[in-house]
Formats: structure tokens, C-alpha cells, sequence
């Protein structure tokens, strides 16, 4: 029950100013007081609707969570060795580069299989 209290408390924190930069550029550009108020408002009713499809987006996508977090862990590694290897190469120190970017690779294999 705290947590869940602890959240709401801090979603209200986090609208609090959301809902003032809808409103006060609204109140600046000729808007009434409480129409600009009510837009401010209405800014953060789509909140809960999206908070729900969000909820049934993460429970439908869960299986396929794993698959996903190692193609882009995947991507990330190519990313990296794509751009580092040859600017290495140019220097002169591709083969170091190689080197220790496999070795940096079973370190990373070997900590996640041992920790888990």
C-alpha cells in the first residue's frame, strides 16, 4: 500500500509541472485563467490510458524480452567494433584493437555467466 502511494505521490510530483508548462504559455498567449487551467488538465488525462496499454504492451511483450535485449546488446557490440577496429586501423593499432576488444567480449561473457 506505501508504494503504491509513494508512486502516486510522485507521478502527481512529476505532472505538477508538466501541467504548467501546457498552461502558462496558454494563459500568456490570451487564454482565460481557468481554460488555460482546464488544458493544463486535460494534458494529463491521457496519462492513465497510455499507463494501461503501456502495462499490456510490457505483459504481451515479455516472452520476447530476452530475444530483444540480446539483439541490441547484439547491435551495440557491432556498432562499436565497426567504428572502433578501423579508426584503430589507421593509427596503426588494429591488431591491439582486435585484441582487446575480443578479450573485453570474454570478459563480458564470462562475468555474465558466472554472476548469472
Amino acid at each position: 500500500m506505501d508504494q503504491g502511494l509513494n508512486l502516486a505521490i510522485g507521478i502527481g510530483i512529476q505532472n505538477f509541472p508538466e501541467g504548467l508548462a501546457v498552461s502558462l504559455p496558454l494563459r500568456g498567449a490570451g487564454f482565460s485563467t481557468w481554460k488555460a487551467f482546464w488544458y493544463g488538465q486535460l494534458s494529463g488525462m491521457v496519462e492513465p490510458l497510455a499507463g494501461v496499454f503501456g502495462a499490456l504492451a510490457v505483459v504481451l511483450a515479455e516472452p520476447l524480452l530476452p530475444y530483444a535485449l540480446g539483439f541490441a546488446a547484439g547491435a551495440m557490440v557491432y556498432v562499436v567494433m565497426d567504428d572502433i577496429i578501423p579508426e584503430a586501423q589507421t593509427s596503426g593499432n588494429g591488431k591491439l584493437a582486435s585484441w582487446t576488444s575480443i578479450l573485453g567480449f570474454v570478459v563480458m561473457m564470462s562475468l555474465d555467466v558466472g554472476l548469472g
